[in-house]
């Protein structure tokens, strides 16, 4: 029996605020015009494709003394219906570059490599030093990913990401990612001496606390960091884009030897060493106090060698520089300096300049003043693999593939 002039009201479709996790729930009214006689008798069931391949089957259940016709429907769904719909949500939830005033030139580049434009945000001081946030367009369902280095200034720069995440968690944003190519206080990861903060721990609670969904961080300092997180962190490296560049370079194999500048950085000096195809040296330190060091030992053979040496960071320059000299002293023949945080701090400039180094290659994790620029500083671009991680979070895929030809540390 046909069903005449089915005319539904009202659709609508509520699902959970947590994206990926989605349980339709549908409110149908409709309106039946046509005689009731005609559907009494009838078997019939009408199909409808809504709302990503949902299928809804109408029966009628009874007619009232008044005429008024009831229907029962019943909702069906595929498993392979679920997973298309699934994967339409996904992509349906638009993707949005955001930065504050720590690195947008870096912001610019990652949205470039993802066909966009950062979005539009206002991120200024008061005249009293208080920051001030205005998101200038639309958040709501976005995608968000605020890209922001804890760099120096440090406190002003978290305090804008703080302030940039409670403002997108208030503008209905469906996922807050903060992107933290630097993660400031790094350093500051566990209790050396009593009565010390774990100010790393710290940071992790004020982000998580301000309503980031998750993390996105490049060469921690420590990687027990991704654990004073309670929430999802992916650990990137910069290790294979510096393999790259000293690929390039010619600095490989058995004529080159990888030095770790101290013992906690043996692994990362070992993960470069394999990609070189070069044996590893280590240099064993001290240090007195807070940005001083003193080289005790070199072990290794560096004698008629050229050295690379690899860090997570150069701040004042103290433990490259000495380093370098004490390689030359022992016999290299060259010294080249690798990191990916080019912090730079204090008189970091003229200690490299003065150096012995050959040349120091950076990322632009941390913007380079024009200031600090020299002939021998050497600046990659980390944007592409940032690009790649978001869009590999925003469409929910593997992350660490994009470092499976890398040897772990």
């Amino acid at each position: 029996m046909e069903l005449e002039n089915l005319l539904p009201t009202s659709l609508y479709r509520a699902t959970h605020q947590k994206r990926g996790f989605h349980s339709p729930i549908l409110v149908l009214g409709l309106r039946l015009r046509g005689s009731a006689s005609k559907l009494r008798n009838g078997n019939f069931n009408p199909m409808a494709e809504v709302l990503n391949d949902i299928s809804i089957s109408f029966r009628l259940s009874g007619v009232t003394q008044a005429g008024e016709m009831r229907l029962s429907c019943e909702f069906g769904r595929t498993e392979a219906n679920l997973q298309r719909g699934h994967q339409r949500m996904q992509t349906d939830t638009d993707l949005k570059i955001f930065s504050g005033n720590a690195n947008p030139k870096l912001a610019q580049d990652i949205a470039a490599k993802l066909g966009s434009t950062p979005g539009k945000i206002r991120v200024k001081q008061f005249s009293d030093g208080e920051i001030s946030v205005k998101i200038e367009e639309s958040a709501r369902g976005l995608d968000v990913f605020i890209v922001q280095p804890t760099c120096d200034p440090v406190n002003t720069n978290l305090m804008e990401t703080l302030i940039m995440i409670d403002a997108f968690r208030r503008a209905s944003a469906s996922r807050i990612t903060v992107v933290l190519p630097y993660y400031g206080y790094a350093r500051q990861d566990k209790k050396i001496k009593p009565r010390e903060p774990v100010t790393a721990r710290l940071v992790a609670d004020l982000i998580t606390k301000a309503g980031a969904s998750r993390a996105l961080c490049l060469d921690l300092h420590a990687g027990q960091i991704q654990g004073f997180f309670d929430l999802p962190v992916d650990h990137l490296y910069a290790g294979p884009l510096i393999a790259d560049y000293l690929l390039a370079e010619g600095l490989s194999n058995q004529g080159i030897v990888v030095v770790s500048p101290d013992v906690g950085g043996v692994t990362r000096a070992r993960a470069l060493a394999e990609q070189l195809k070069s044996p590893i040296a280590i240099i064993a330190k001290r240090r007195p106090e807070a940005n001083k060091v003193e080289i005790m030992e070199i072990i290794g053979d560096v004698a008629g060698k050229r050295c690379v040496m690899i860090d997570d960071m150069i701040d004042t320059g103290g433990t490259i520089a000495e380093g370098a000299a004490a390689l030359i002293a022992r016999g290299a023949l060259e010294v080249h300096a690798c990191c990916t945080h080019g912090v730079l701090s204090g008189n970091a400039i003229e200690r490299l300049e003065a150096s012995p180094l050959r040349s120091v290659v950076i990322t632009d994790t941390i913007p380079l003043a024009e200031s600090k620029r020299l002939s021998k500083i050497k600046v990659l671009s980390v944007a592409p693999l940032l690009a790649d991680a978001i869009q590999r979070i925003h469409e929910d895929n593997s992350v660490s593939e994009l470092f499976s030809h890398y040897a772990d540390h």
